[in-house]
């Protein structure tokens, strides 16, 4: 069984598929100073209450966009499963042309998500994740990462908004009923969501006219289902891309691509 280890600037996804289907999903908060002992004991006993143990994993495949925390999880799998992990931007080969000017700089995870997203969707792409950055990134048709662009995410928007003004509380997010809010909180979420909408929808837009071609919109990542039905500039939405575009990358590399 392979583990795949999607690893963000807030959370880190642990997944282990069987050779045919994705068995189980565990997101712990990322920690770049905890080690390969700490996660092996937390993720035997998620292990154990499905019935798995550690022992059964015998592949391990790894996308960090926090370097320091990349030799943890690396000896998490020499230590504890016994083999050499495959790390995206190490020792793996994507199969996909990179075509921006400094290839070495594109994250592991804008790289792993155009993988995973030209294996579904045909032609031309722009893949919206929505973590503690949100990034849109261009997918060409040959499936080739083209660029994109980075902006803060919602989240670390909002706790900029708290941390940098005394008067405005902390909030949840979430979709509000009225654009204009009649209160400090209903006027903070209107913001930030429909902020949030608006630089979707214009980024977007722009990203459209620049290519000159049709395009088809995903979004995936942590907040992206807070938009779903908010705007139509999103065409689907695929919280799997990572995960995906993960295990295509190890039957790639190891030679188990299906027939």
């Amino acid at each position: 069984m392979l583990l795949a280890i999607e690893q963000g600037n807030t959370n880190t996804l642990f997944a282990v598929h069987d050779g045919n289907d994705w068995i189980a999903q565990w997101r712990t908060a990322t920690e770049a100073s905890r080690t390969a002992d700490e996660y092996a004991v937390w993720l035997t006993q998620l292990l154990s209450m499905r019935g798995l143990k550690l022992e059964a994993l015998d592949g391990c495949i790894i996308s960090s966009v926090v370097p320091q925390s990349i030799f943890n999880l690396r000896n998490l799998a020499r230590r504890y499963l016994s083999v050499e992990p495959l790390v995206i931007g190490e020792n793996v080969e994507l199969g996909i042309p990179v075509r921006i000017t400094k290839p070495s700089e594109a994250g592991a995870d804008r790289l792993v998500n155009a993988l995973g997203a030209h294996l579904v969707y045909p032609g031309d792409l722009i893949v919206i994740d929505s973590g503690t950055a949100t990034t849109f990134d261009v997918v060409a048709a040959d499936g080739a990462f083209e660029g994109g662009l980075i902006a803060p995410g919602i989240n670390l928007s909002l706790q900029a908004l708290h941390e940098a003004a005394a008067m405005l509380p902390r909030i949840a997010i979430q979709r509000p009923e009225r654009v204009i809010g009649k209160d400090t909180v209903s006027n903070m979420q209107s913001g930030v969501f429909w902020g949030y909408v608006a630089l979707i929808e214009g980024l977007v837009a722009r990203i459209k006219a620049e290519w000159e071609k049709p395009m088809t919109v995903i979004g995936t990542g942590g907040v992206a289902s807070l938009f779903e039905g908010a705007t139509d500039s999103i065409d689907r939405f695929d919280p799997d891309l990572t995960i995906r575009g993960l295990l295509e990358i190890w039957r790639r590399n190891t030679h188990l691509t299906d027939t």
